[in-house]
């Protein structure tokens, strides 16, 4: 892997998600988020505010340190790099009575370097008939009746398809972001979102904010009317250059891209969809609208590997016609941002000061993160989505939110096609739409490469 200035997406993230000034709360604490993983009361709003939405109407996850106890839970490890050695841990640090008992990749250094570290770090042995190779190996893991639970971090081309397993199985499942990357990913998650809910099966997506604390009690506040109605925003992930792999002698086609995924817009969607949908989804989630359109630019000017942009810029008309502008970039040198802004009729939320301030720029509310700490032990989003994820299968309170993450995917997947092919793109139009990023032959060798190039949009003329 190329190092020098390329960070990781998840570095970046911790970095930025919790700047900001620390002070005083001004109308409520972070006790106010906590509720029922059934979406119980939300808090009072304040009498001078109209709600956006009735308190419990809309949901409010529960977040202490740790599940609470109950039935032991075996999870299936789905993508063994990064992200899936790193979901692994979050599981197993929330909550007792739980552990790791099979894990599948395509690749067997990355199964045997999770299963290593398990054995090292916490004594857990997975045994060379729990650890499965190959493309397949997903099947093998689900079918080999030693796991409950199912923790889906593959390249983001595979989790439809792994997800519609795991549910045809009737395993829980926890799926990393993006859930898909094209319009006919979008149709299966959706789906078998349904029948997981028609099962009773709990689905949490690593759309993280969801279980921050500090976007939680954002989100009740603006629920409860401080800021007015929403009126529009802005969501920015601006970052340096992300990581990349140069091709290594005796790897081959297929090989090479998906070890160098995240820069091939088949098995990542475009940085678009695979980081950004962070911030688009804050937006879709806080508004509750979905976007009807998109027109967008985008360039590649510094990447190196793959056939991806590294620069986008989308302005959405959303639902009620109001818009929403958004913007990521991935080049080194330039300005970086990882935020998201709303506007509304009384005031306005950002969230790189976590702060609410009125139409005349005073701030009237404002998050502790000082006050989390004091009362919280783990303040990990990453390990909270795990911590309410197993505490809704304990509880038999079935969670599934899929098919949510499935808007704010699907509304990156509009900007990125805006972008690539210069056109307005409407939301019928691509939720219709037969885009179908997996190759026709897919089998771990000689792909016809000639097809991966960098689009370029307009006419040409």
């Amino acid at each position: 892997m190329k190092k020098g200035n390329n960070i990781s997406r998840r570095t970046f993230l911790k970095s930025s998600a919790f700047a900001g000034a620390l002070g005083a709360i001004g109308t409520g604490s972070a006790t106010s988020i906590l509720t029922s993983c059934s979406g119980g009361e939300s808090g009072s709003a304040n009498s001078a505010n109209k709600p956006l939405k009735e308190p419990g109407s809309y949901y409010i996850p529960e977040l202490p340190d740790k599940a609470a106890d109950g039935k032991e839970l075996r999870a299936g490890v789905i993508g063994c790099g990064g992200r899936g050695s790193g979901a692994a841990w979050n599981f197993l640090n929330a909550a007792n009575g739980v552990t790791i008992t099979a894990l599948a990749d395509v690749f067997k250094e990355r199964v045997d370097g999770l299963a290593d570290q398990l054995k090292k770090d916490r004594n857990i042995d997975i045994p060379a008939e729990k650890r499965f190779i190959g493309l397949d190996a997903y099947k093998q893991l689900i079918d080999s009746g030693d796991v409950d639970v199912v923790i889906v971090a593959t390249p983001p081309v595979f989790r439809p398809v792994h997800f519609q397993y795991a549910v045809e199985k009737g395993k829980h499942c926890f799926l990393e972001k993006p859930i898909c990357v094209d319009p006919v990913g979008y149709r299966t998650i959706m789906a078998t979102a349904k029948q997981a809910k028609a099962k009773g099966l709990s689905v949490v997506t690593g759309t993280q904010r969801h279980h921050q604390r500090s976007y939680v009690a954002s989100y009740q506040k603006i629920m409860e009317g401080m800021i007015g109605e929403i009126t529009g925003g802005n969501v920015y992930w601006n970052q340096g250059m992300l990581w990349y792999r140069e091709r290594q002698a005796g790897w081959n086609d297929c090989e090479y891209m998906i070890r160098d995924w995240v820069n091939w817009k088949w098995l990542s969607g475009d940085h678009i969809v695979e980081q950004h949908v962070h911030n688009i989804d804050v937006f879709t989630w806080f508004s509750g609208l979905k976007p009807v359109k998109a027109v967008a630019f985008g360039s590649r000017q510094r990447r190196i590997t793959g056939d991806q942009y590294d620069n986008f810029s989308v302005d959405f008309t959303m639902e009620n016609g109001i818009h929403l502008h958004s913007m990521c970039r991935q080049i080194d040198g330039c300005a970086t941002n990882v935020s998201e802004f709303i506007q509304g009729t009384k005031g306005s939320w950002n969230s790189a000061t976590m702060e609410i301030k009125d139409l005349a720029g005073n701030v009237i509310w404002k998050y502790d993160f000082e006050a989390e700490k004091q009362q919280y032990k783990q303040n990990d989003p990453y390990t909270l989505e795990h911590v309410n994820w197993i505490n809704c299968i304990r509880g038999n309170k079935p969670i599934e939110q899929a098919s949510e993450t499935a808007v704010s995917n699907m509304a990156a997947l509009m900007g990125r096609e805006s972008a690539y092919t210069g056109a307005e793109v409407t939301w019928d139009a691509m939720t219709a739409s037969t885009q179908d990023y997996t190759p026709k032959d897919l089998n771990l060798g000689k792909m016809d490469m000639s097809g991966f190039t960098v689009p370029v949009p307009g006419s040409g003329k």
